[in-house]
């Protein structure tokens, strides 16, 4: 046995030994480096990398999340700072997942389940219920809070008033809030979410008006618009500004593109200036119209009508007639009159008309004055358009300005519409001494290509120069002797000693000689 690896040892020796020393250097590099590759993958594959599933934590809720981990026997890594918690990046998902459906992060508050998880088999009393219940509504509100866009953290102190059974609904106190919200970095609400906040913990709390609730961060009192925040204002005077801006970039763009298609690309800038009026008017109509307007009459839903007639003879009147000069006018007098006839003819029609309510809200963003300036380049040839040109252009132009002012309720001439309106001339200089650049440029330009050629022709000329160098080099070198082989007769040579020592005897004094001739015959067979 020790023979053998005596003989193994011997072999690979020898093997080793028949390289040269930069082999070896090279063998023995190869083999390190390739060993420290697959160490370093190794340890890179199997390292375990670990991902944060939990950030800005406080101790109550970092104290929870390690005790699951632990309890699940899951690897972890706590921060310095005691806020982070890092898990292995294939159980984090999982991780959030069970933390969150068992409700551990409660980010330092107390909610109702205080009510569960603290239940008395005896009772409580009911300070102790009162004060557990303002607890829990402290954080539930702030948990709400949390959950709104851009808070990071907030803190809710909630006053509730006492409840009596001898105070009318008049005198009973009203709930407050104060609430101080710490944004994430580089947020900033506006008043719409401002307005939320408010709105979230008012309807969370009983009998809690909104001025009763104030809401703050590191800097300043945050308002709601029912207490004077003007940002609800400013937002409002911002968005019809880019709707104005928004409306002149339309208008300018059609009238580029329209021009554009007869002038030429790059020949047409165009300038729009415009005024919206964005008034929004709510108003109430009460009308009654007849139905029939021709002859103004309604429907008829009723009518009556009566008539009486009488007939018979006169009866005498009783008393003394009034006769002579003291006779009284009108007076009846002691005769008897005839035959007496009456007719009495009443009619009642009611008329019903149509009676209509309209509740009418103008839109607002109507245009209540637009101006289009243009400026097009003239084509080549001329320095200024011609009046038929400019007359189609101008045309073009007041019809779009009527058409956007046709609900301004202003009422304009065709000479108010052209006023509004120009076309200018947008002259290009061509005069030689007025473009002294651009012809200084062209002898630069000239320049640029010579010396551009010139390099180029050099560069052809040294590669030339050198190849033809390389060429005489090569023709210089002499080239290597042929090799003569020394001529041995074997047909006049009849006897194998003689043949032989002739080979001794060249291999003796000529020994390369002898191994040429060698080459030759093997070569010759």
């Amino acid at each position: 046995m020790n023979e053998r690896i005596a003989q193994y040892r011997e072999k690979i020796s020898q093997y080793w030994n028949q390289f040269s020393k930069k082999t070896k250097i090279m063998l023995i590099a190869t083999v390190a480096i390739t060993l420290i590759a697959i160490t370093v993958l190794t340890m890179q594959f199997s390292k375990t990398e670990y991902e944060v599933a939990f950030r800005d934590l406080n101790s109550s809720d970092a104290a929870g999340i390690i005790e699951h981990l632990e309890s699940e026997g899951i690897p972890y890594k706590l921060s310095q700072d005691g806020r982070s918690i890092s898990v292995p990046s294939t159980n984090a998902t999982k991780v959030q997942i069970d933390v969150g459906s068992q409700g551990i992060i409660q980010n330092g508050t107390i909610g109702l389940e205080t009510f569960e998880k603290n239940a008395s088999a005896i009772g409580m009393t009911e300070n102790e219920f009162e004060v557990k219940y303002v607890n829990a509504l402290n954080g539930e509100v702030e948990r709400l809070l949390e959950k709104m866009s851009g808070v990071k953290d907030a803190t809710v102190l909630l006053n509730l008033p006492k409840e009596s059974i001898f105070a009318t609904t008049a005198d009973r106190e009203k709930a407050s809030a104060s609430v101080v919200l710490q944004f994430k970095p580089g947020y900033r609400p506006n008043q719409e979410i401002i307005d939320s906040y408010y709105n979230l913990v008012k309807t969370s709390v009983p009998s809690l008006p909104i001025e009763n609730i104030t809401i703050t961060n590191d800097e300043i009192e945050l308002l709601a618009t029912a207490k004077g925040g003007q940002g609800g204002l400013i937002g409002k005077v911002e968005e019809n500004f880019e709707l104005q801006k928004r409306f002149e970039n339309q208008v300018r763009e059609n009238v580029q593109q329209f021009l554009s298609q007869y002038m030429g690309p790059n020949k047409v800038n165009v300038l729009v200036a415009s005024k919206l009026n964005f008034d929004q008017i709510q108003s109430k109509e009460n009308l009654v119209e007849p139905v029939d307007k021709e002859e103004m009459k309604g429907i008829e839903i009723s009518v009556q009508e009566i008539q009486k007639n009488y007939s018979g003879t006169g009866s005498p009147t009783g008393g003394v007639a009034g006769t002579g000069e003291e006779e009284v006018p009108g007076y009846p007098s002691d005769s008897t009159s005839g035959q007496t006839q009456s007719e009495e003819t009443s009619s009642t029609r009611n008329y019903d008309v149509n009676r209509i309510t309209r509740d009418i809200i103008s839109s607002p963003y109507t245009v209540k004055d637009l101006t289009i300036n243009v400026s097009v380049e003239p084509p080549s040839g001329q320095e200024i358009l011609d009046e038929t040109t400019r007359g189609a252009i101008e045309n073009v132009l007041v019809n779009i300005v009527r058409a956007s002012l046709a609900d301004s309720g202003i009422s304009y001439t065709d000479a108010d519409y052209s006023n509004k309106v120009s076309v200018v001339s947008r002259v290009v200089n061509t005069k030689p001494e007025e473009n002294t650049k651009t012809f200084l440029s062209q002898p630069l330009m000239w320049g640029i290509g010579v010396a551009a050629l010139a390099l180029l022709a050099g560069g052809t000329f040294f590669f030339i120069r050198r190849r033809k160098k390389r060429d005489l080099l090569e023709e210089d070198i002499p080239l290597p002797p042929t090799t003569e082989f020394p001529s041995i007769n074997l047909e006049s040579v009849t006897n194998e000693s003689q043949v032989r020592k002739q080979l001794e005897t060249l291999a003796k004094k000529k020994p390369d000689e002898f191994v040429n001739l060698l080459r030759s015959w093997l070569a010759d067979e």
